[in-house]
């Protein structure tokens, strides 16, 4: 019986980690991106840019029966926003021709969403009208949603799961967020992102018929003071003067309001797919614990 094949472009950590998973289960993985030469065993390198008009024409020829696409932003500013997704979304389009694949997944951004007050948001939630790094990630949701492709957006929060990860980082430089006003963060662990995005696919796979958005969140959206404290004390941190210490006034307001929400999954827990991290404590538990096994592993004899 012929396997399936699927085509991640912008083959990142997460598609690298998502394509390891479906080599597991027999599928036929390939991955573009500019650097092929980082990608894992056994995944089908391509090399090419997908912000570069023409550069996924081969997509077409190769007629792949899914596609991932992992846009990111070229870099930080505005238009590196629109090169990195919109560009990205529509080169995608053109480069497909007409092959039409079983099903596309696109990865966006929690950030899309309009609240700002800490209120709660699910996939029908209003959108920003002001922030122009969302509208440019909303833009390339709409290519793809109106495209006439049988395409699933899923919209993840706060990724974290690398040792040396910022949040990390600041962290043990003693800079924690202040209790008051709280400020309501979301997250996800890399590992249940690849889950997530192995599980809709083989849904897909199996017949069944996916939702045009989902949220990929855990279970525990929580005040980032919250998160920051119980991570001082996880990591035997000393307690020191809050983040916003010797800041100009309304700094970090402005600075965390884009991602001042609490984010529904009901969606994601519908869909059948089981949390490996369900919270931020079994999930920077599981990273501190790997940290350590590290540091210890690379201080021993020899």
């Amino acid at each position: 019986m012929k396997s399936n094949s699927i085509l991640f472009v912008g083959c990142g950590d997460l598609g690298c980690r998502s394509g390891e998973l479906l080599l597991d289960d027999g599928w036929q993985v390939a991955g573009l991106r500019r650097d092929i030469a980082r990608l894992p065993e056994g995944v089908v390198g391509i090399a090419g840019d997908y912000t570069r008009a023409g550069e996924l024409d081969i997509l077409a020829a190769l007629q792949p029966d899914f596609v991932v696409a992992t846009f990111n932003p070229s870099d930080r500013s505005v238009e590196g926003y629109k090169k990195g997704f919109t560009r990205g979304a529509t080169n995608l389009l053109a480069g497909l021709g007409n092959h039409r694949p079983r099903a596309i997944l696109t990865v966006s951004s929690t950030r899309v969403y309009a609240e700002r007050g800490g209120g709660w948001v699910d996939e029908a939630s209003a959108l920003a009208g002001d922030d122009p790094r969302a509208l440019a990630m909303i833009a390339a949701e709409r290519l793809l949603l109106e495209s006439g492709h049988r395409c699933s957006v899923i919209r993840f929060a706060g990724i974290y799961g690398y040792p040396g990860g910022r949040l990390l980082e600041r962290i043990r430089r003693g800079e924690l967020s202040p209790q008051e006003p709280p400020r309501y963060s979301n997250r996800i662990h890399r590992d249940d992102c690849a889950g997530l995005l192995c599980h809709l696919l083989a849904q897909v796979a199996a017949g069944v018929s996916l939702a045009p958005v989902y949220n990929g969140v855990d279970d525990c959206p929580a005040a980032q003071s919250e998160v920051d404290s119980w991570l001082a004390a996880a990591m035997g941190l000393p307690f020191r003067a809050p983040l916003t210490a010797g800041m100009p006034a309304g700094t970090f307001q402005e600075a965390t309001s884009a991602g001042h929400k609490r984010c529904s999954n009901r969606l994601l827990h519908k869909s059948g797919y089981r949390l490996r991290y369900p919270n931020y404590r079994v999930g920077y538990g599981a990273v501190l614990a790997a940290a350590g096994a590290a540091t210890a592993a690379g201080s021993g004899p020899g």
